[in-house]
């Protein structure tokens, strides 16, 4: 029986018991979103022998999800459940890449240069005291003889001490001079030293923080293997930036820099990874101010007392009218619906973890704008520059910041809502300070300002001028409002000289606009009146 036993033993194919497999990963390539990331990593392994093994691959990070993973085997391996693990883990010895072993290894060189430099200094030290105890010793000889002491032998003892304490002041002084440059290579030993430490703690290092992920997996052979694991983390997103360069020496042209600042607070570095992002004044005003449609009607006569006793409705009443006539501000989400814009960044990236708008550099496009000075002379005493250009580029341009200059100079900061593939876009670059502009309102016959009211009539004039103070004319459109009604009994009369371009700007009621061409050293003049009249009996709101 026992020999049957064996020998069934010895015929049968037993399953092989699975081994771990310690290994850790290496980030390849990272896509980064508007918020979370891609991350690659590969691990390669020896598999000891054909069968099962468990993979333990022990650097993720520890707020790693394991929905949030997919695991690719290569070939030859066939891939079995897998889970993370946060305890029972091995002692792990923290990785280091060829830059920091590299590094190490200089900072040990280094360490033993300090050793060796102050060795040397020392023994220079020492040789100064032997002389100059030496001399000490010899100076502090009395002049007591010998009860038989001759002349000649006085004379040969004088000798000899002359002769002694000069040769040894000569090797101070031959010491000292080797002292200084043994104190300089200590102190250029421990300078090296100490940037060779703070080199070694800048390069990228492995995360204390971690998590295993433990995978069963069948090799069909022995042999080096390798796995490929796609995480998705949090921590990480990247947005647009431009520099908008705006010049008119030799043609108006825009130069559209466009770059990428990426964060990420992963937990652990990416080093040398293949990067992809994909979209799935400075405290001076830089834009011309608003204008928005002033409304007004008429209604019945009241008392004064009544009036007062309304003041508190009519003033909340006003205020809802003039937020209701406000336009809520557009806003675009990251992206263009139906279109994923991918830039892959040319070259291999090292992002720290912890590192915050990390910019990087992609491109620039050239754009041909329409270049002209907008004024509100309502509100603003000077012009600013409009460009307005189409985005002739076969892909949209992303929202985000963009820093606005004028032949070089900086005139301040915008936002830049998406720009879609053929859409024009206005930007305003700053204050034109040679277009100075007045609103006056003349004094009337009776002394009082451009402003006149009756009981059914409010009359308002204004004097408009644009004087261009500079060496270069501008075109310049000019944008000013009167009140309009939507009452038959509260007629409005504009007379407006010269007549406006437009009337009714981007179907705002009441809204004018001039375009006008001022000459360097020129000026512009627009005079501009309404009247409001209603029946008696009614009064002006």
């Amino acid at each position: 029986m026992r020999a049957l036993l064996t020998l069934l033993l010895a015929t049968t194919a037993l399953p092989v018991w699975a081994d771990t497999l310690p290994a850790t990963s290496r980030i390849t390539a990272v896509t980064v979103y508007p918020e979370g990331a891609k991350l690659t990593r590969e691990v390669t392994f020896t598999a000891p022998s054909p069968g099962v093994h468990d993979l333990l691959v022990t650097d993720l990070p520890a707020d790693s999800e394991p929905g949030l993973i997919q695991i690719t085997p290569g070939e030859g391996l066939q891939l079995g459940a897998f889970s993370l693990r946060a305890d029972r883990l091995p002692p792990r010895e923290d990785p280091l890449t060829p830059d920091q072993q590299a590094a190490k290894a200089e900072v040990g060189r280094l360490e033993v240069a300090v050793q060796t430099a102050l060795l040397s200094l020392d023994a220079v030290q020492a040789r100064v005291d032997a002389a100059e105890a030496q001399v000490r010793f010899l100076s502090s000889f009395t002049g007591a003889l010998p009860d038989a002491a001759t002349p000649e032998s006085i004379k040969e003892m004088a000798a000899m001490i002359g002769a002694e304490t000069l040769a040894a002041r000569q090797a101070a002084l031959a010491a000292r001079a080797d002292l200084f440059p043994a104190q300089k290579a200590a102190e250029d030993a421990q300078e090296a030293l100490t940037k060779a430490q703070a080199a070694l703690e800048a390069l990228p290092s492995a995360d204390m923080d971690y998590t295993a992920l433990s995978v069963s997996l069948t090799a069909v052979a022995a042999g080096e293997q390798t796995v490929t694991i796609t995480q998705y983390v949090s921590g990480a997103s990247w947005r647009p930036f431009y520099d908008l360069n705006l010049t008119r020496d030799g043609g108006d042209a825009l130069a559209f820099g466009r770059s990428v600042l990426v964060t990420q607070y992963t937990g652990e570095d990416w080093s040398d990874v293949a990067l992809t992002l994909s979209s799935s004044a400075p405290a001076q005003q830089a834009a011309p101010s608003t204008l928005w449609p002033e409304f007004r009607s008429i209604g019945p006569e009241v008392e004064a007392a009544d009036l007062a006793r309304k003041g508190l409705a009519e003033d909340a009443q006003m205020g809802a009218v003039v937020a209701e006539a406000a336009p809520a501000p557009i806003t675009a989400a990251a992206g263009v619906e139906g279109d994923t814009v991918v830039y892959r960044y040319p070259e291999m990236v090292t992002v720290a973890s912890g590192a915050e708008d990390l910019r990087l550099a992609l491109d620039s496009l050239a754009f041909t704008p329409v270049v002209k000075a907008v004024a509100v002379p309502r509100f603003d005493r000077t012009a600013f520059v409009m460009a307005s250009f189409t985005n002739a580029s076969d892909e949209p341009l992303l929202p985000g910041e963009a820093m606005l200059f004028r032949e070089g100079v900086l005139v301040g900061t915008t936002w830049l809502d998406v720009i879609a593939p053929g859409v024009e876009t206005d930007v305003a670059f700053g204050a034109l300070e040679t277009l100075r502009i007045k609103r006056e309102m003349p004094v009337a016959a009776e002394g009082e300002t451009g402003v006149f009211t009756t009981s059914n009539q409010r009359t308002e004039s204004a004097v408009i001028t644009v004087e261009n103070t500079g060496e270069e004319g501008w075109p310049v459109r000019l944008l000013d409002q009167v009140p309009y009604s939507e009452q038959e009994e509260l007629e409005v009369e504009v007379t407006a000289t010269p007549t406006p371009t437009e009337v009714d700007v981007d179907g705002q009621r009441g809204i004018l606009a001039w375009e006008l061409e001022v000459p360097a050293g020129g000026k512009a003049t627009i005079t501009l009146e309404h009247r409001l009249s209603w029946p008696e009996g009614m009064i002006l709101r």
